[in-house]
């Protein structure tokens, strides 16, 4: 039996948690929000008002630098709004790049942020812009719904669909996921867009969400073998491309991962997902419309730190999931097949796709596009653009790929790179081969600690370290997060930084390049200097007692040697 729901529907509505209670009474995500929209006295929109519009991509921040200055000047938080694209694979048109870089310019900050989940993040968007600046974006023939909310998110996979066949099907997959699952609302349409309906929406105008939608997000990862580059493990719903002579013959399905975690709450968690099975190509829509349905029907709607698939999963078991799937689907999932991942990091620099064509992969520090004194990033992207026949590619790493480049004109791109400043991205130093940071402040409300701004001078002085003992071109993953929700999937990583307050972080180990482990917390609430001397003698035991090729998290996971003394320190 698939059992019981914490959020049984015979639960009375006001025992419901107060989100919930919202999205039932907000006739489908309407609420205030038009009020909002146009009231004069304030830059902010309304608080229930702003966890309606991340369902449409958008979420209501402040300047927290700004927020003591503001205050004893008597005047309201420096208000502005966070807009995220809906970008299934990640993929855009040069047409389309050129279109978002001159959206950045006229209603945000001037600048573009590549976002872990493989798509493009605004930020600095005030209130008499908001929908100005979403109408640009829907005019370039894209949308910005349900790229947050409790909703199914953007869907990612592994990146450059011009790479093979099976990338391009993998990426054609992730557009056909992001089409069936998304909300079918039409306040995004009449208040944002300003297109006033024509006649009365439907009484169910979400036949598939209903009108309390999911209990919490919702994210789906492809991944295409050997490459790891989306983290498979970490999300609610991975599927894993079997590749058979060239085309994807189906998917090994995971379920339950997820980063997010309380600290010092220890009911709250980062999971592994689990694998539940295997299912064909012409399958892989109906497993994931079922398998979000059975989350949004059997996810906890009392508690939202219960709320994610990971602890439906945890709780009822995998084999109450496969039993539940089969019972949608009509069949139960296929047993798994083979498959071996060697590496969750980008490739730098050119490589030759199946076609013949070239894909040139740069650094992107920490996603932030910009044009700074050192090199003109923003503007260099925004020439090749305009000058080169081309895709953009976006990792989850936060980078971008020139995809699709013919002999002719990889010259003009290199010539493009190196005028620009940009010849370095081709060749990032070893240590941000795989380094990643979340924004964090000055915009995220959730921010305990420095993220984006603090990572390269600390990675600077650990370059130091690492030089010093010796490991000067071994590649390590390391990611920082300002908080503990994961948005840089810091529990992944060979060393992570998760920020517990200003200047202190809790200092986790020994995960896998290859993304298929968590890590674990070996210090806690530890300023810079602690973290230098705990990785210096860590970082000096490996390159004493690796063996042949073995990363530093791997060396760590054999020894054991964090473990033991993080559980004696305990």
């Amino acid at each position: 039996m698939e059992g019981a729901r914490r959020n049984d529907l015979s639960t009375p509505v006001e025992q419901l948690h107060s989100n919930e209670q919202l999205k039932q009474r907000s006739r489908f995500l309407r609420g205030t929000l038009e009020q909002s929209l146009v009231d004069p006295v304030t830059g902010s929109i309304a608080h229930d008002d702003s966890l309606l519009t991340k369902f449409f991509g958008v979420y209501q921040q402040d300047d927290r630098d700004l927020r003591e200055e503001r205050r004893q000047s008597r005047l309201e938080p420096h208000y502005q709004f966070m807009v995220r694209v809906r970008l299934p694979g990640g993929v855009c048109t040069a047409r389309q790049w050129l279109a978002l870089d001159a959206q950045a310019r006229a209603t945000a900050n001037g600048q573009l942020r590549l976002t872990t989940r493989q798509t493009f993040q605004f930020h600095g968007v005030l209130k008499h812009n908001l929908p100005r600046h979403i109408q640009g974006i829907v005019a370039a023939g894209l949308d910005t719904i349900a790229a947050c909310g409790d909703d199914n998110r953007n869907v990612i996979c592994t990146s450059n669909p011009l790479f093979s066949r099976a990338h391009a099907e993998a990426t054609a997959t992730a557009g056909r996921l992001s089409a069936r699952l998304m909300p079918r609302t039409g306040a995004y349409r009449e208040l944002l867009l300003q297109q006033p309906a024509t006649q009365p929406p439907p009484p169910n105008e979400e036949p598939l969400y209903g009108s309390t939608y999911l209990p919490r997000k919702f994210k789906i990862a492809i991944a295409v073998p050997p490459s790891n580059d989306v983290d498979i493990y970490a999300h609610d719903l991975g599927f894993v491309a079997i590749v058979e002579n060239g085309d994807i013959v189906g998917y090994n399905v995971l379920v339950g991962g997820g980063m997010g975690m309380t600290h010092k709450v220890p009911t709250t968690f980062p999971r592994l997902s689990t694998l539940a099975g295997f299912c064909s190509a012409a399958d892989i829509e109906q497993v994931a419309e079922h398998t979000m349905c059975i989350q949004r029907d059997y996810g906890d709607r009392l508690d939202r730190a219960h709320a994610r698939f990971k602890y439906t999963i945890e709780d009822r078991g995998i084999e109450w999931f496969r039993e539940a799937l089969a019972r949608r689907l009509g069949k139960p999932l296929e047993p798994a097949r083979e498959f071996e991942f060697s590496s969750n990091g980008d490739r730098y620099g050119w490589q030759q796709g199946e076609d013949g064509r070239w894909h040139c992969t740069l650094f992107i520090r920490n996603g932030r596009i910009a044009d700074t004194p050192e090199a003109s990033l923003m503007t260099g992207l925004r020439e090749i653009a305009m000058q080169v026949p081309c895709t953009f590619a976006l990792t989850t790493n936060q980078n971008v790929t020139i995809a699709g480049v013919s002999d002719a004109d990889r010259r003009r791109v290199d010539e493009l790179l190196h005028a620009n400043g940009l010849a370095g991205a081709l060749a990032p130093a070893v240590l941000e081969h795989h380094a990643m940071a979340c924004v964090a402040l000055p915009t995220c409300g959730l921010a305990m600690a420095e993220s984006e701004r603090y990572l390269p001078s600390l990675l600077q002085k650990l370059a130091g370290v690492v030089n010093e003992v010796g490991l000067r071109d071994v590649p390590i993953t390391i990611r920082m997060s300002g908080c503990p929700n994961g948005c840089s999937r810091p529990f992944l990583a060979e060393i992570a930084f998760v920020g517990k307050g200003p200047g202190k972080y809790n200092l986790y180990v020994g995960g896998s390049p290859r993304g298929e482990r968590l890590n674990w917390l070996y210090r806690e609430n530890i300023d810079e200097q602690q973290i230098l001397d705990s990785l210096r003698r860590l970082l000096q035991a490996y390159a004493n007692g690796r063996n042949d090729a073995e990363s530093f998290g791997d060396f760590l996971a054999r020894t054991g040697l964090t473990r033991s003394e993080a559980h004696a320190a305990a």
